[in-house]
C-alpha cells in the first residue's frame, strides 16, 4: 500500500484557488517552518543525506555529506554526484530509479577524499509510484570504525588460533631440532678428530698416500655437508623462535629511554652483517630528543627486524637510512632502504602472519614489529615506491598512557 500524502498539503492543494493573500502567506509560513524543522533534523543526524535528480545532479545534501565527501555548500548544488562517488555504478542507479517501486539499493564502497573512509550507501527512488525517473534519495553511513573493529576482532581470533598452535608446535619441533643440532656437533667433532689423525699419519707407500688423500677429500665434503645441515637447522630454529615471539603476549617493561641510544645499539649489533653485504648506512639522529617511556629491548627487536628486511631488499651498494625525531607527544624512528619497493596490491598484507615478499622469509618479522609498536601505544607509517624503496616510521608516545579515573567529590561521604 503506497504511503499517504500529508493531510495538510492535501487540504491546501484542494483549496489553493480559493485562498486570499493572507491565507497564502499563512501557508508559506507554515511550509517555511516545516522546511526549517526538516533542515535542522537532517543536519543533526550523523548519516549523510543526498537528493539527486533523474540525471544524477545534486539537489540537496545535509552537513554530514560535507564531512563524508568533502562537498562545498556554496558550489556543490547542481554538480554531478559521480564526481564525488566514482565507485558507484550510476547507470544501474538510473535504471533503478526509472523502474520505481518500493525498493532500496544497498552498496558498499571506499572513498579517499577528504580522507579514506568505508561507506555504506542506501538508495531509494524519490517517488516510488512514478513511471519515469524522478530522482534518487541516498543515505551514506560511515562504517569505517565498525569495519576496523571487525578487522581487529578477526585478527584477535587469528592470533588466538596461532597461540594455540604454537603451544603444540614449539614443543614438537623444538626438541627434535635441539637433538639434531647436538648430534651434528658431535659428528663435526668426530670429523675433526679424523682429520687430525689422518694428517698425523705419514704414509710411506703410494697406495696408502692415495687412500689418505681420498679420506681427506671425503672428510672435507662431509664437513661441508654438515655445515649446510647446521645452517638449515639454525634457520628452522629461527623460524620457530620468530613464531613464538610473534604471538607470545609480553607486556613492555617501559622506562625513560633514549631512542637514539636504542638505534645506536641496534646498528652496532648489525654492523658486521651490513658491512658484509656492502651496504651504505646513513644515520641522522635528532638532536636533544626527549626520553620516551619504552622498552629498549623490544624496540631494538623491532628495529632489528626492520633493518634486516631492508638489508634483504637491497643489493651491494644500497643505502640504508635511519632517522629519529620528535613531535609534541611522540618520538619517531624511520628505517628507509633503496630496494625494489612493495607493490600497491601487497601493502595491505605485509603485516599478516606468514605473508612475505621474500623467497626465504618467515613472514613473521613485520608482525612482531606491529605487535611491539601496538603494545607501546604507538603506530606505524609505511611508504613504498616500486623501484625506489620503502620507508617504515615508528611513532612511540613520550609517556605511558594510563586510564583516567574519576576524581572523588570533595566533602562527599564515603
Amino acid at each position: 500500500m503506497p504511503p499517504s500524502k500529508s493531510s495538510f498539503l492535501d487540504k491546501v492543494l484542494g483549496r489553493l484557488g480559493r485562498l486570499d493573500a493572507a491565507g497564502l502567506q499563512t501557508v508559506l509560513q507554515r511550509l517555511a517552518r516545516e522546511r526549517s524543522l526538516l533542515e535542522t533534523l537532517f543536519n543533526t543526524i550523523e548519516d549523510g543525506v543526498l537528493v539527486l535528480d533523474a540525471q544524477g545532479r545534486i539537489l540537496y545534501f545535509n552537513q554530514a555529506v560535507t564531512r563524508l565527501l568533502g562537498l562545498q555548500p556554496s558550489t556543490a548544488e547542481g554538480q554531478m554526484i559521480s564526481a564525488y562517488l566514482p565507485g558507484v555504478d550510476w547507470t544501474k542507479l538510473v535504471a533503478f530509479d526509472r523502474a520505481g517501486g518500493q525498493r532500496v539499493l544497498r552498496h558498499e564502497l571506499e572513498v579517499q577524499y577528504p580522507r579514506p573512509r568505508f561507506l555504506r550507501l542506501l538508495a531509494a527512488p524519490l517517488d516510488a509510484e512514478a513511471a519515469a525517473g524522478t530522482g534518487v534519495a541516498l543515505i551514506l553511513h560511515d562504517a569505517t570504525e565498525a569495519r576496523q573493529q571487525t578487522v581487529e576482532a578477526v585478527e584477535s581470533e587469528r592470533l588466538q588460533a596461532l597461540t594455540l598452535l604454537a603451544a603444540s608446535v614449539a614443543h614438537e619441533i623444538g626438541n627434535p631440532l635441539n637433538a639434531l643440532h647436538i648430534h651434528l656437533q658431535l659428528m663435526e667433532r668426530e670429523l675433526k678428530r679424523l682429520l687430525s689423525v689422518n694428517g698425523a699419519v705419514s704414509p710411506r707407500r703410494g697406495r696408502a698416500a692415495g687412500e689418505a688423500a681420498t679420506l681427506a677429500e671425503v672428510t672435507e665434503r662431509l664437513t661441508r655437508y654438515l655445515g649446510v645441515a647446521k645452517g638449515e637447522i639454525g634457520r628452522l630454529d629461527y623460524i620457530v623462535t620468530q613464531f613464538l615471539q610473534a604471538i607470545r603476549p609480553t607486556q613492555p617493561n617501559r622506562r625513560a629511554s633514549s631512542i637514539n641510544q636504542v638505534v645506536r645499539e641496534t646498528l652496532d649489533l648489525l654492523h658486521p652483517e651490513l658491512d658484509n653485504r656492502g651496504l651504505i648506512v646513513r644515520e641522522t639522529p635528532g638532536r636533544q630528543l626527549p626520553d620516551a617511556a619504552l622498552d629498549p629491548a623490544q624496540i631494538k627487536q623491532a628495529l632489528v627486524n626492520l633493518v634486516k628486511n631492508s638489508m634483504q631488499a637491497m643489493t651491494r651498494g644500497g643505502v640504508l637510512t635511519i632517522e629519529t625525531g620528535a613531535s609534541n607527544d611522540s618520538v619517531w624512528v624511520s628505517v628507509a632502504d633503496t630496494g625494489g619497493g612493495i607493490p600497491q596490491e601487497q601493502l595491505n598484507r605485509i603485516f599478516e602472519p606468514f605473508y612475505t615478499t621474500k623467497k626465504s622469509g618467515s613472514g613473521l618479522g613485520l608482525m612482531i614489529v606491529q605487535r611491539i609498536v601496538r603494545e607501546h601505544g604507538g603506530r606505524i607509517d609505511l611508504e613504498s615506491h616500486v623501484g625506489r624503496g620503502t620507508t617504515f616510521r615508528l611513532w612511540l608516545p613520550l609517556h605511558e598512557r594510563r586510564p583516567r579515573l574519576l576524581e572523588a567529590a570533595s566533602g562527599s561521604a564515603p
